[in-house]
């Protein structure tokens, strides 16, 4: 039976667009149905807006630090309607690259609500259209628990479009989004508390970083309260939030922004037409080649649970395309190794295993750490410290995981990443001749372990 396309991709995502791109590249004949914007997550509410906001927050830091060059600024104000109207300028730009990527890669591009009507078809704004393969890339969405007065919090999602920076702001969470947003709101001036059930934030990050970041945000006055959870969010007469804690606490805030997981975005997707599973968590349950259940709809990115992260779905969407119109050209997505970075004040990047995971891997390992006050801050008054750390396996000198908090650690993780993933050794950084002065050039000078 022929049908009307070879791919029909529902999500304009990063994963979405980068198969269809490549599919009709390969020749086959694709569209894609896309119901909100263009990029998806990452370039509307996001990893871009996001990072952008976070380069605002840090001129705060740029104008306090001046004065130890020689440099007198009157009085620095802020704006925010001016950020985020520039901000949305800078993401109307880039929906219209993700456009002309598409169409002039011969896509075929939909705009409205894609529902699956059966293996083969998916009817969108009342036409139904045929697929020999569907792929589902339709994201995630951010969740907020189902509290008394959950409806006066907002998520990621609203706090792009505030139309005024809050004067109090509570964040509630301790994955990357809630430190890398309570890092913007702090730096911008808001009065911020970050409220996280657990122990310490940022689980499944090494040890080391999460406590020296955790000393960093104290010494830039943040209030950061652990095992500590919202009972209830009460609006006030004057528009203030009075927010309860499960422990009896009262905490006043003008805006409660929860980042506490997102799941994926299912909805009204007519998954129940086909044979499709979902996980335990609700994520589309894939095999190695991102095949569902049903044989002829695949799916990957951030609704698939993995690895969520921009250029992880970037290679799914790769592996994809190729596997399906140029299976010479094939090669799995490999998931060691991921380089990654949180953006908050100070940045984070991390690539290869913690600490904790290579020991419960059963390795013998020799750590070692670096902290300093960066250069630049030695001319201020700033105590801000750079963490930088190496895991070492002790039997067969090579490195495991690669750890940095510190001004650009995610553009310093970045080419270490590429020596973690080719099997360096710590002789090798030991021979590696350091750029001077740089920070980077500590991960080639460590010479003494902290521990074993």
């Amino acid at each position: 039976m022929a049908h009307d396309f070879d791919l029909y991709v529902i999500g304009a995502g990063s994963g979405g667009v980068r198969a269809a791109r490549f599919a009709a590249g390969f020749g086959a004949k694709v569209a894609v149905a896309e119901s909100r914007y263009l990029g998806g997550t990452c370039v509307n509410v996001g990893c871009v807006p996001k990072k952008l906001l976070v380069y605002g927050a840090h001129f705060a830091e740029d104008f306090e630090q001046a004065s130890g060059f020689g440099w007198s600024l009157d009085e620095a104000q802020f704006d925010w309607p001016t950020l985020i109207a520039n901000k949305d300028r800078e993401i109307n730009r880039l929906n219209g690259i993700y456009r002309n990527l598409l169409v002039n890669s011969g896509v075929t591009l939909h705009e409205g609500h894609a529902k699956i009507v059966d293996p083969h078809t998916v009817e969108i704004n009342g036409e139904r259209h045929t697929a020999k393969n569907i792929l589902i890339a339709t994201g995630g969405w951010p969740q907020i628990p189902e509290i008394p007065g959950h409806e006066h919090a907002i998520s990621s999602n609203q706090a792009f479009f505030l139309k005024a920076l809050p004067k109090r702001v509570l964040v509630v969470g301790g994955g990357y989004i809630a430190v890398e947003f309570a890092g913007i709101f702090h730096g911008l001036g808001a009065q911020t508390t970050l409220l996280y059930r657990g122990e310490l934030f940022l689980r499944g990050f090494d040890g080391s970083v999460r406590k020296h970041l955790q000393e960093e945000l104290t010494k830039r006055g943040m209030d950061l309260q652990f095992n500590a959870d919202i009972e209830r969010i009460d609006k006030q007469a004057d528009g203030s939030l009075k927010v309860t804690l499960k422990d009896g606490r009262q905490l006043e805030a003008d805006c409660v922004f929860y980042a506490t997981g997102r799941r994926p975005m299912l909805d009204n997707l007519g998954l129940e037409n086909t044979g499709v599973k979902l996980d335990k968590k609700g994520f589309v349950e894939v095999d190695d080649q991102y095949q569902t259940a049903e044989p002829s709809i695949l799916a990957l990115g951030d609704v698939i649970g993995r690895v969520q992260l921009t250029p992880v779905a970037l290679a799914e969407g790769m592996a994809v395309a190729r596997r399906l119109f140029k299976p010479e050209q094939y090669r799995p997505v490999d998931y060691k190794m991921i380089p990654t970075a949180v953006f908050s004040l100070p940045n984070i990047g991390t690539v290869g295993l913690t600490e904790e995971e290579a020991r419960d891997a059963g390795h013998e390992v020799v750590i070692y750490e670096s902290r300093f006050r960066p250069m630049k801050l030695t001319l201020t008054e700033c105590q801000e410290r750079t963490l930088m750390k190496l895991v070492v396996d002790a039997k067969t000198d090579k490195v495991l995981g690669c750890h940095m908090v510190g001004p650009e650690a995610g553009e310093i993780v970045q080419g270490l990443a590429i020596a973690l993933k080719a099997g360096a050794t710590k002789r090798d950084f030991d021979e590696t001749i350091g750029v001077h002065p740089t920070a980077a050039e500590e991960f080639v000078t460590m010479r003494t372990p902290v521990a074993g």
